[in-house]
């Protein structure tokens, strides 16, 4: 059993989400998730750093997809976020609400975990706004679009695994970004994007 297998990051990355449903974070070893695998201990650590990361595997390619969104994309610095998590939205999200909203669940059940997905969202930050310095923005110009285009997104995620929720994730990215438009624009104008929703 000590041999590599094919697809054997696959194997351990559904086998931990299984059990951490299943037991809970805490509860759930290493050796439980490479047993329900059918792999072993050795294999596990080849490709994991820890169980954590098994559950944020995906971290890595939702970074390259949103870097090379922003590199790609031609519009105001804002805008290109906001669309680069829109691309994000329809590329890897798509269709996978129930899986989100699990793992979600998961994630809100540990402490560790937690803490975790705020590490996470920070590289993803951090990497944004180097993608925009990389485009000639100036670091206030990237940091501050990065953050409101993160919040934006963390805003629309809510209200996409929020129980009951129907909307496609890219439209509520472009909802949310119109409502975050609306609360920063000069007075004169903001009532008429306000009355724009109704």
């Amino acid at each position: 059993m000590a041999r590599w297998q094919p697809d054997a990051r696959g194997r351990l990355e559904a086998a931990a989400f299984e059990l951490f449903r299943e037991r809970g974070f805490e509860q759930t070893t290493v050796a439980d998730i490479a047993e329900r695998a059918g792999l072993d201990k050795r294999t596990f650590y080849r490709l994991f750093g820890d169980k954590r990361e098994a559950l944020f595997s995906g971290s890595g390619h939702l970074e390259e997809v949103l870097v090379k969104a922003v590199a790609e994309l031609d519009a105001g610095p804002f805008e290109v976020v906001v669309a680069a998590f829109r691309r994000v939205a329809k590329e890897i999200f798509a269709d996978r609400v129930e899986l989100v909203r699990a793992r979600q669940a998961v994630i809100e059940s540990s402490p560790e975990l937690r803490e975790r997905e705020l590490r996470k969202t920070g590289s993803l930050v951090a990497a944004i706004t180097a993608a925009l310095r990389a485009k000639g923005l100036d670091e206030a110009t990237a940091i501050l679009a990065t953050e409101s285009g993160a919040t934006v997104f963390r805003v629309a995620y809510a209200r996409w695994i929020a129980p009951g929720s129907d909307a496609l994730l890219s439209d509520l990215i472009a909802e949310v970004a119109d409502e975050l438009r609306a609360i920063t624009a000069p007075s004169g104008s903001r009532q008429q994007i306000l009355d724009s929703f109704r």
